[in-house]
């Protein structure tokens, strides 16, 4: 599998520039959340002007793009203007439809590509890549089977009992714990399956997991890939909690096969751009524990946001390199770091909206704070996020920890 290479020449788009027509560089992402604000503000330091396709009219990224199409992800019209304002394209979540990044690719560089984001958007898909390219990265993903028809799952049942107690996923649409049941027995998955609508799923067998990580890959039109170090992260009830990135958040030998890894992984995609790969730490017997691939984002991951802050070059500014065919940093990690994410509970105190004490929270030592612009506070809606820095980790793990105490965040007693 190779990314898609619709447009022959290699993009080479420096920064404050104008194209043949005169046209300031510009720089598109395709959506309008938080990730695609932080690129903008990444491509804009660099000179460079902004395009965001999004349909709603007060999302975190199009507020601050010089130019906002309001307009759904597949509408022709929007995608023509996109492709007319901009010398490349980018994407800033997996659910953007894969057609849609391949009518842009006809006459605009496009990375990552459709045929890559295909395959994160579709779990079946996914593993069967993650097992073809194991003997090439060294890792491969948890024992699984496919439910698409009833006859797999009698199949399943009946012949597949060592993959139960396990997950049940569905293949598309599933993020941040959504579209997930874990199912005990049989009849326990049947249920479940139903419960799900029936729709094309994945069943993983239940590791026992000790913790889990994730690596940031960046990877050029030319091949040229760089890496950030392996971040160890907690998740509460799905979601992503606390990343922790500092020398020593991880055994040594894991890091270095998780980075390894990734890179296989990337390189076997032929891949473009910023990509992450999550990754379990299973008990094995062994004295640091297995490693077994979970998933991949094609796309920058709030696992890595502590980057703009910790280190010389951010997951954006990578992703701003990658597309516009600059070169590739290797980026540095100059501070060790904890990222807090910043859900809508942050916002409420026994049901009663208020705003967090964030003039406490800023006057602790090292401490970074992200909000995306987003207007209306809900629960598990992701606000922003708090970075903290210092000069060494004990100091940042105190800091951490007292903010969390601050902000009232659940399932954060010992960080």
């Amino acid at each position: 599998m190779s990314a898609d290479k619709h447009v022959a020449i290699t993009p080479r788009l420096f920064p404050g520039s104008q194209d043949a027509e005169g046209q300031q560089m510009t720089l598109g992402v395709v959506g309008g959340g938080q990730l695609g604000r932080m690129f903008v503000h990444a491509a804009q330091r660099l000179g460079y002007f902004t395009a965001v396709l999004e349909p709603d009219a007060q999302s975190p990224a199009g507020q601050v793009s010089h130019h906002h199409i309001q307009t759904g992800y597949d509408d022709p019209a929007g995608l023509a203007q996109l492709a007319n304002l901009c010398q490349a394209i980018t994407t800033e979540f997996e659910n953007v439809p894969a057609q849609a990044l391949q009518t842009l690719a006809l006459t605009r560089p496009v990375a990552p590509g459709a045929a890559v984001v295909g395959i994160a958007q579709n779990r079946i898909e996914e593993k069967a890549h993650f097992v073809a390219c194991a003997e090439l990265s060294g890792v491969t993903c948890a024992p699984y089977a496919v439910l698409e028809t009833p006859a797999q799952l009698q199949a399943v049942q009946h012949d597949r009992a060592e993959l139960l107690p396990g997950i049940l996923k569905t293949a598309r649409m599933g993020y941040d714990g959504k579209g997930q049941v874990r199912v005990k027995t049989a009849d326990e998955l049947a249920a479940a399956w139903a419960e799900l609508g029936g729709v094309a799923c994945v069943l993983e067998k239940m590791l026992p997991l000790t913790a889990e990580c994730s690596v940031l890959v960046a990877r050029g039109w030319d091949g040229q890939v760089v890496s950030f170090a392996p971040q160890r992260n907690v998740h509460v009830d799905g979601i992503l909690a606390v990343t922790h990135a500092y020398e020593g958040s991880m055994p040594a030998a894991l890091a270095d096969r998780a980075r390894a890894a990734a890179i296989s992984i990337a390189q076997h995609l032929g891949y473009v751009g910023v990509l992450c790969v999550e990754f379990f730490v299973v008990d094995d017997g062994s004295e640091h524990g297995g490693l077994v691939v979970n998933e991949m984002a094609p796309r920058p991951h709030n696992s890595g946001h502590y980057t703009i802050d910790a280190c010389d070059a951010s997951q954006f500014d990578l992703q701003v390199h990658a597309m516009a065919g600059l070169p590739l940093p290797q980026p540095r990690q100059h501070s060790p770091s904890i990222m807090l994410n910043l859900l809508g509970d942050v916002w409420f105190d026994a049901g009663h909206l208020r705003e967090p004490d964030w003039y406490a929270v800023l006057s602790l030592p090292g401490t970074h704070l992200h909000l995306y612009g987003k207007l209306e506070a809900r629960a598990g809606r992701k606000m922003g996020h708090l970075t903290i820095t210092g000069p060494d980790v004990a100091s940042v793990k105190a800091t951490a920890q007292r903010a969390a105490e601050l902000l009232g965040l659940p399932g954060l007693d010992a960080i």
